[in-house]
């Protein structure tokens, strides 16, 4: 049976978690062996509150930073939490569709890849975000030839020690795809779903997020560059 860790950072997201557990539920039924970890981020609402309710139901693992970290703080201590070799990330806002979970482990597992990220095909967002997301990943890709077209996709799954084995920093997250392949290991993309947001709002500002991903992009250059340990 596949076996992998499900990590799902969150922060204020009580309006969606409950129904996101059901879903990844029914997505991957009795086909998998799974666990899911899910890091609170310091939320402010009452999500720490519901998913302490969840728990015995879904069979949990719950972390809580003390302080608001951000996403790739939460990713990092979700993969050091877990006890499998596989890891599957996604968004805790229900943007992510659990069904696209089986499609994206499969390949993984039958291509013997090291990461498989998702694409998603027709974007649910703001005209502004999409649009200054296109710009983003345009420059990424020519810069890192990382041959992603969407690096945002929260929705991925790779290898847990390879990921470790990259030097961490606060964004790591959204280079992935370019650290992977600059180490000489195997990306597959896929295409995947992606939903409205049915509550709470978007956590990331998006003229801060452009300044801080041009400087993270030299920084993964200098890293696959130099290898960088």
């Amino acid at each position: 049976m596949k076996k992998f860790s499900i990590v799902i950072p969150v922060y204020n997201e009580s309006c969606c978690i409950s129904n996101l557990l059901i879903e990844i539920e029914n997505s991957l039924k009795d086909l998998y062996d799974y666990e899911i970890i899910i890091v609170n981020d310091s939320s402010t609402d009452n999500t720490l509150e519901i998913l302490e309710k969840l728990k015995t139901q879904y069979k949990l693992i719950i972390l809580t930073n003390k302080k608001n970290l951000g996403q790739s703080h939460s990713i990092l201590k979700g993969v050091n939490k877990s006890i499998f070799e596989t890891i599957v990330t996604m968004d805790g806002d229900g943007q992510n569709n659990p069904n696209d979970i089986p499609t994206l482990v499969d390949k993984y597992f039958s291509t013997n890849c090291d990461l498989v990220s998702g694409i998603r095909k027709i974007r649910q967002d703001s005209f502004v975000k999409i649009f200054s997301s296109k710009i983003a990943n345009f420059v990424r890709s020519k810069y890192l030839n990382d041959d992603c077209k969407d690096t945002g996709c929260a929705l991925k799954v790779f290898n847990r020690k390879t990921f470790l084995y990259f030097p961490f920093f606060n964004g790591i997250h959204r280079f992935l795809p370019a650290l992977f392949k600059g180490y000489g290991k195997e990306v597959i993309f896929l295409d995947v779903d992606h939903r409205i947001r049915k509550g709470g709002k978007s956590k990331y500002g998006t003229l801060n997020r452009l300044f801080k991903g041009l400087k993270d992009m030299f920084y993964v250059k200098k890293i696959i560059k130099n290898k960088l340990i």
